[in-house]
């Protein structure tokens, strides 16, 4: 059985697809997921990036285009009515919401449905305080100690070489986007492949040029 860490943010929308296609891309292998979320804020600001909706026409297209990439894949998906938001209360509710830590599938589900099928503010207090409820979390989510353990999985990410969301990280090789599912299948399955040049090569291929920042 292979150990699937699940990293992610709820504030991606292709986390979302991912989340919502990962079952079938697993179909079949003995695997254990592992669902981590984590602060995408954080992981962005560590690599010195800008988030896809922090530029304007990159903004624009990124809500397109997840808008189609949900119409391909038969997924249920609706904008919320501010995007980004601050995803710091839905993220600790996850962790929160077992004695453990980890979040169960349902759980996730639950608060990935909340931003991204409703079509409303996913950072509303009455809306927030009733998933809450719903989900009765077995751990304050206020409390220091849900508050640490995601800055340890975020932490734990990083140094994993997670740079984006979503991102699933199984015997050490990080795939990055809900479109890297078909290879994560196909190296669970044995390909040869990733025992070659085109896996274990690219760190050799030389830096011809810096841009100057």
């Amino acid at each position: 059985m292979k150990d699937i860490h699940f990293y992610f943010d709820f504030i991606s929308p292709y986390a979302w697809l991912g989340f919502q296609a990962q079952p079938q891309a697993l179909q079949g292998i003995s695997h254990s997921v592992h669902y981590k979320p984590i602060v995408f804020g954080a992981l962005l600001k560590h690599h010195g990036q800008l988030g896809p909706a922090e530029i304007p026409a990159k903004r624009d297209w990124t809500y397109r285009q997840v808008q189609w990439l949900a119409k391909q894949q038969g997924e249920d998906l609706r904008m919320p009515s501010a995007h980004p938001f601050n995803p710091l209360a839905l993220l600790r509710l996850a962790v929160a919401s077992q004695a453990g830590g980890q979040p169960s599938r349902y759980v996730c589900e639950k608060i990935f449905q909340h931003v991204w099928c409703t079509g409303l503010d996913a950072a509303d207090a009455e809306r927030s305080a009733a998933l809450t409820a719903q989900l009765a979390p077995a751990q304050d989510p206020a409390s220091p100690a849900v508050k640490t353990q995601l800055q340890n999985w975020t932490q734990e990410a990083i140094e994993a070489g997670v740079f984006g969301v979503p991102s699933w990280v199984v015997d050490g090789k990080v795939f990055w986007g809900q479109d890297a599912l078909p290879m994560l299948r196909a190296y669970l399955l044995g390909d040869d492949w990733f025992n070659g040049p085109g896996w274990q090569g690219v760190s050799e291929i030389a830096v011809g040029i810096r841009r100057q920042a």
